[in-house]
C-alpha cells in the first residue's frame, strides 16, 4: 500500500512511501555484518558513477542457497532489510539454527516451510524445478545447481514455469525473456513482497543521498566537450552536435549491442521485448 503526505513542506509534496507491515524487532546480531568502506570506488578511483555509501546500515546475510535440506523451519518474523527492496523472513530451524531468506508475498509468521527434493510446491518451500508444477510462480532461481539463487530476487518479482523439455525447464523471467534452466536447479515458490515499491517517490534529493545515490548531471549542461562530456558545449546552437548520443568516454550509446556472455546464448529461447525508440 502506498502512503501519501500532507504537503507541509516542498519535500513532502510529491513524497510517496510504502507502508511496511514488518516486525519492529532488531535484526539477529549473528546474521548481520557492518557495511564499511567506499561505494562506487576502487583504490580511490571512481569505478561506478553516482554511488556513495549512504546512511550507515548493517548487511543481513541472506540464505540464497536454501541448502538446509529436509529440516523444517518456522517463520519467526518478517523484517525490513535496508539493503534490498523485498522484505526478509527469519527462519528458526528445528535443529536450533537461524537464517534469513527472501520473504515471498503472503508468507505469515508461524508458517512451517522446508527445502528439499521432496518438498511440496507450496509458498516459501524450496525445491528443484523438475518438481514445480507448470504455470507456477517462483523466485530466487539458481543457474548452476547448488550455487545459490541469482535470478528473480527483486521486490515484487516472480518467474513463470512455462514448459519442461528433458533436463531443461523454460522459465519466463520478469523482463519477458524466456530462458532455459537446468531442472536440477532449486527455486523458491511464490512472488516476492513489495510489488508497489516501483510506485514510490522519494520527494527530495536528500533521501536519494541517504540511499547512496549521488547527483547525476546531464552532459549537455557541462561546459567543455574535451574534458567534461562529449555532449558539452553550445547546447542552444548545435544540440549535442553529434549524430548519436555518447557516453562520457566517447562510446556510442544507441544501436550498439552490449551483451558479452555469448557462450550462454543457447539458454535464451525468447529475447526480452525491445523498447520503442
Amino acid at each position: 500500500m502506498i502512503k501519501t503526505y500532507k504537503p507541509t513542506s516542498e519535500g513532502q509534496r510529491a513524497r510517496k512511501t510504502l507502508v511496511r507491515d514488518v516486525s519492529s524487532k532488531r535484526p539477529e546480531k549473528a546474521l548481520t555484518k557492518p557495511l564499511k568502506g567506499p561505494a562506487g570506488r576502487s583504490y580511490g578511483f571512481i569505478s561506478s558513477r553516482h554511488k556513495q555509501r549512504g546512511n550507515k546500515k548493517q548487511y543481513r546475510m541472506i540464505d540464497f542457497k536454501r541448502n538446509k535440506l529436509d529440516i523444517p523451519a518456522i517463520v519467526a518474523a518478517i523484517e525490513y532489510d535496508p539493503n534490498r527492496g523485498a522484505h526478509i523472513a527469519l527462519l528458526n530451524y528445528a535443529d536450533g539454527e537461524k537464517r534469513y531468506i527472501l520473504a515471498p508475498e503472503g508468507l505469515a509468521v508461524g508458517t512451517t516451510i522446508i527445502s528439499g527434493e521432496n518438498a511440496e510446491p507450496i509458498l516459501g518451500n524450496a525445491l528443484p524445478l523438475s518438481k514445480v508444477p507448470l504455470g507456477s510462480l517462483v523466485h530466487n532461481v539458481e543457474i548452476n545447481p547448488g550455487a545459490g539463487g541469482v535470478l528473480v530476487r527483486g521486490a515484487g518479482n516472480g518467474a513463470i514455469v512455462m514448459a519442461r523439455e528433458g533436463e531443461q525447464v523454460n522459465l519466463k523471467l520478469p523482463s519477458g525473456e524466456v530462458k532455459q534452466i537446468l531442472s536440477r536447479c532449486f527455486v523458491t515458490m511464490g512472488t516476492l513482497t513489495n510489488m508497489d515499491l516501483r510506485n514510490t517517490q522519494l520527494g527530495k534529493a536528500g533521501r536519494a543521498r541517504h540511499l547512496g545515490k549521488r547527483p547525476s548531471v546531464r552532459g549537455v549542461a557541462m561546459a567543455d566537450p574535451h574534458h567534461d562530456h562529449p555532449h558539452a558545449g553550445k547546447y542552444g546552437k548545435t544540440g549535442i552536435g553529434r549524430p548519436a548520443p555518447m557516453t562520457p568516454w566517447g562510446k556510442l550509446t544507441r544501436g550498439v549491442k552490449t551483451r558479452k556472455r555469448k557462450r550462454t546464448n543457447y539458454t535464451i529461447i525468447t529475447r526480452r521485448p525491445q523498447k520503442k525508440k
